[in-house]
């Protein structure tokens, strides 16, 4: 399985970095229409430049080879929370662009180290029921996040919220230091992880940022823009999808381990299809808000993808680099899409935006049919030894 301290370690620093990320979450879209007046084609420039950091993420293996994975973890805590403190001080399009960069730093070379810990430690048949725990800890997280920036936006306003948080951060990741100790850590081997048996893997990792960014970058946009929902209902809606996905993302890892990645990963597809179609055209706000939220719990299907790596990866130290190779194959076209979908929403109308994301989708579904099932996949790996 896994060592429990070294979970309870990383679930601990899963709590605190995701709590400061959903606080950003819940307050950046209003923060940015309402304090500082960004249209939607600055909208999109701003999320594009924001997956930059991502796009760069096989740097994280190369930092790899002299820091260790979790030790990196509690750097990016801290670089969030600064990120944190310099949106609540912007006054501009160009501040908040600087401010989104530092906290995207944070953000990605976090998730970077806890997807690669998880695949070295954790046994191949139990790698996505470990990272839905961890998604169920990150649900937790962002409950008491959005529950707070609910319950306490109206009186203190958005930018004390992200001071606040921001020094939370700072002060958790240092006090974390000490706990986050990777036992029995071999440094990565210098040398390129790119293999052509893992070519699926990287196209459906490409996917998949595709369709997330679309959705992360435009859903919650539509809502602001053009329904008017404010910071309260913003904060709320992340709340439910958290209080569900509380439950709902063991579950995911607990179902991809009974039926496979290949069933999971269909299902997910074609109910995103629908999904993403009710983005382009469903006029009621209440049933945008049930798929927003549908679309929040399918997120964490992306669980899916990194137990099929672990199940057909050569080596351990195949891992750290791949993952850091794949998170910058899913930011490529992170970094097109958002920039383009909002000059696309502003030329034609918001439904031709989440149109495209339907095609990736189909594109997607098509792709996964060739993931092996669990018979046919190579054997387990052994985890490394903690």
């Amino acid at each position: 399985m896994i060592n429990r301290r070294l979970f309870w370690a990383l679930a601990a620093a899963n709590f605190l970095l995701f709590f400061g990320f959903s606080i950003w979450m819940a307050v950046f879209n209003n923060f940015a229409v309402d304090d500082i007046g960004v249209r939607p084609e600055q909208i999109g420039l701003i999320q594009s430049l924001r997956e930059i950091p991502g796009l760069l993420g096989f740097t994280f293996a190369l930092l790899a080879l002299l820091i260790p994975e979790m030790r990196i973890m509690t750097v990016a805590t801290i670089i969030l929370g600064i990120g944190l403190v310099m949106t609540g001080r912007s006054n501009s399009v160009m501040a908040l662009l600087t401010a989104t960069l530092v906290t995207s730093v944070g953000f990605h070379y976090f998730s970077n180290g806890t997807s690669s810990v998880t695949l070295l430690v954790a046994d191949a048949r139990q790698v996505a029921h470990v990272l839905g725990k961890l998604n169920g800890v990150m649900a937790a997280a962002s409950i008491a996040a959005t529950g707070i920036t609910a319950l306490v936006v109206s009186r203190v306003g958005e930018r004390n919220i992200l001071y606040a948080s921001g020094v939370a951060l700072i002060a958790g990741g240092l006090v974390l230091i000490p706990f986050m100790k990777q036992p029995g850590r071999k440094a990565p081997k210098r040398k390129s992880p790119i293999r052509r048996r893992y070519w699926l893997y990287y196209v459906l990792t490409f996917l998949m940022g595709s369709r997330r960014h679309i959705a992360s970058t435009f859903a919650i946009f539509l809502l602001v823009k053009k329904y008017g929902i404010s910071t309260q209902q913003t904060a709320l809606l992340y709340l439910v999808n958290s209080l569900i996905n509380l439950y709902a993302a063991p579950q995911i890892g607990k179902l991809v381990a009974r039926f496979g990645e290949r069933r999971m990963l269909t299902i997910n597809y074609i109910l995103l299809t629908g999904i993403f179609l009710g983005y382009a055209y469903a006029p009621w706000l209440r049933l945008l808000y049930v798929l927003f939220v549908m679309d929040s719990v399918l997120g964490g299907m992306g669980l899916a993808l990194s137990s099929y790596f672990k199940k057909i990866a050569v080596s351990p130290d195949d891992i750290t680099g791949n993952v850091s190779v794949a998170q910058s194959i899913n930011h490529i076209a992170a970094v097109v899409l958002p920039v383009a979908g909002g000059w696309v929403w502003a030329l034609f109308g918001s439904q031709f935006t989440f149109l495209f994301g339907v095609a990736i989708v189909l594109i997607a579904l098509a792709l996964t049919q060739f993931i092996q099932t669990e018979t046919e996949s190579a054997a387990p790996m052994p985890a490394t030894v903690v």
